[in-house]
């Protein structure tokens, strides 16, 4: 038996865009016309797109997108010239994102490097010159350099998991620091109005560069308008311990204004033996179960925002649309429910007592919406029997939506309020959305 209780008119303030991710959707190729996500994606109501490792995907353009090599191939050209700039497929790309409704996440850098030898880990020769070129790419999206627009992108992080020695930056740590100061007084001192910030640490141990980081950023009085950071575990006890250390660890350093952000994140038990029982478990219904409980205890934590990693049509760690078809994955369903919760706005207190029933609500202007996710590593698990005790709401019936073996969160009835109190049954790994009718 769970309890959760649910008080509808204690507002904890915004809903936060907990289903942000990675990557955006591809309208139909000409050689394949109905081949593509774009309803799906428009749909699913996604609020923000990080652009990180999109030349990996040739539908977006391949290897001329996104990254500084992509759109300033020749480090040698002038970067005030916009002859020496290739903006074409990264345009594209960005307006379709845009066109789905969603907003783009800038990440200034380089794609991880698998190859053998590197070719974009490699530091910039010229530190100065590599922030010049940043400034230019910001005038062409946000102010129509170059024949470019005025988008008004607001976040843009600089570089992707510089402690990723060699594959995303292939000198010692220390030799970054001083790319990121540069580049980050750059921009600021050119567009005080956008977001800058970084650098996207790789999973890790807790200690192993964020304080270095944060104490050179201190000393240097560099700018940080977000701190991101990844973690790739399939337990929300992990993601507990790192976004309360990430916290802790800004305000400890001063910057207690700085956006604290989870730029990549999935259900990954490791990156060694269980990494393909990973995958196979995350185009799941187990997977959307992680998926929502995690959205729902986020919003109940000290973070501002999380993009999960993936959102590409090829990628191997995309649980959200199937790689072959384009067709949606059971972890679609978690993002495009909580979206409903986005909309309504205002985050409301919800309480359980067990820990594998995770809930996050919204309420607002007599509109009011749940959602409960059953989620466990737990082979031998039960069904639980889940009371919801309600206060401050005036629905006496609710919509009920569920995500599971055999349902799409598919509304399957109703659920009746009978003395301030909803009870429902849940098996393990399923989602139920409520939604007062």
């Amino acid at each position: 038996m769970a309890t959760i209780q649910v008080e509808l008119d204690h507002v904890l303030g915004k809903m936060k865009p907990m289903h942000a991710v990675n990557n955006g959707p591809v309208k139909a190729p000409r050689m394949f016309p109905f081949y593509d996500n774009f309803d799906a994606y428009k749909e699913a109501g996604f609020p923000y797109a990080r652009n990180s490792d999109a030349s990996y995907c040739q539908y977006y353009g391949g290897d001329h997108t996104v990254d500084i090599t992509a759109i300033f191939p020749n480090f040698d050209a002038d970067p005030y010239d916009p002859a020496s700039y290739d903006f074409a497929c990264t345009d594209h790309y960005t307006a379709t994102t845009l066109e789905a409704g969603t907003e783009i996440f800038y990440r200034l850098g380089q794609k991880i490097d698998h190859r053998i030898k590197k070719y974009d880990s490699k530091p910039p020769k010229d530190y100065k010159k590599w922030a010049i070129i940043c400034e230019h790419i910001v005038r062409h999206y946000n102010y129509g350099w170059a024949d470019g627009f005025h988008y008004n992108i607001k976040y843009w992080e600089i570089w992707n998991e510089p402690g990723n020695f060699p594959e995303c930056w292939e000198a010692p740590i220390e030799e970054f620091y001083p790319l990121f100061e540069i580049t980050a007084k750059h921009l600021k001192g050119c567009f005080p109005e956008i977001k800058v910030g970084g650098p996207a640490f790789a999973t890790g141990p807790l200690h192993k560069y964020t304080d270095a980081f944060l104490s050179y950023m201190r000393e240097h009085d560099v700018p940080l308008d977000f701190y991101s950071w990844h973690l790739y575990r399939a337990e929300t006890a992990e993601y507990e311990k790192r976004i309360l250390f990430v916290r802790e660890r800004l305000d400890f350093y001063g910057f207690t204004g700085t956006e604290s952000i989870l730029s990549e994140w999935n259900f990954i038990k490791n990156w060694k033996e269980d990494m393909v029982q990973s995958k196979k478990e995350l185009i799941t219904i187990k997977g959307a179960a992680f998926y929502a409980a995690l959205m729902a205890f986020g919003q109940n934590m000290p973070v501002d925002m999380m993009m999960y990693y993936d959102a590409c049509i090829t990628s191997t760690l995309n649980g959200l649309f199937f790689i072959y078809t384009r067709e949606k994955l059971k972890g679609y369903y978690p993002f495009f429910l909580f979206s409903k919760l986005y909309r309504i706005g205002q985050h409301v207190k919800t309480v359980s007592d067990t820990d594998c029933i995770y809930a996050v609500a919204a309420a607002k202007d007599g509109k009011d919406a749940i959602m409960l996710s059953y989620f466990t590593n737990d082979k031998s698990a039960a069904e639980e029997v889940v009371t919801l005790k309600l206060t401050g709401g005036s629905a006496d019936c609710y919509a009920l939506y569920l995500l599971d073996e055999a349902h799409d969160a598919e509304n399957v009835g109703q659920a009746a309020v009978e003395n301030g109190e909803l009870t429902l049954t849940m098996a393990p790994n399923t989602v139920v959305f409520l939604e007062n009718v």
